[in-house]
């Protein structure tokens, strides 16, 4: 005869592994805020810059997001290279925070 499944048992081994998942995912994406130096940033203006990116609609402008993340994986010393010598994929930063998303396409 059969064992019976532990149901409960099942059900909290996923639940313990999505929150490991999650606090992984929250971890990383702390990781990544301090890799690109957007730390600096207030939690305002980051909540305000990634509250834009996430609204865009422009397929150009997240096809030059995605290369320009793509460079910045690639790079072999991220923030050892100093501010203005960065490849920034053509798009002036604007001092005191992140630039609206649809910017850097009508002003280039």
């Amino acid at each position: 005869m059969r064992k019976p499944r532990d149901y409960d048992a099942e059900l909290k081994a996923l639940e313990d592994k999505a929150r490991e998942l999650k606090i992984r995912k929250v971890q990383q994406l702390g990781e990544l805020v301090i890799a690109t130096g957007a730390d600096t940033l207030t939690a305002d203006e980051l909540a305000g810059a990634l509250v834009a990116l996430a609204e865009t609609k422009d397929a150009g402008n997240r096809e030059a997001w995605v290369k320009r993340g793509a460079a910045f994986f690639r790079g072999k010393s991220r923030r050892s290279t100093p501010a203005p010598d960065r490849d920034n994929g053509g798009v002036q930063a604007q001092p005191g925070g992140a630039q609206p998303p649809s910017s850097s396409a009508r002003e280039a």
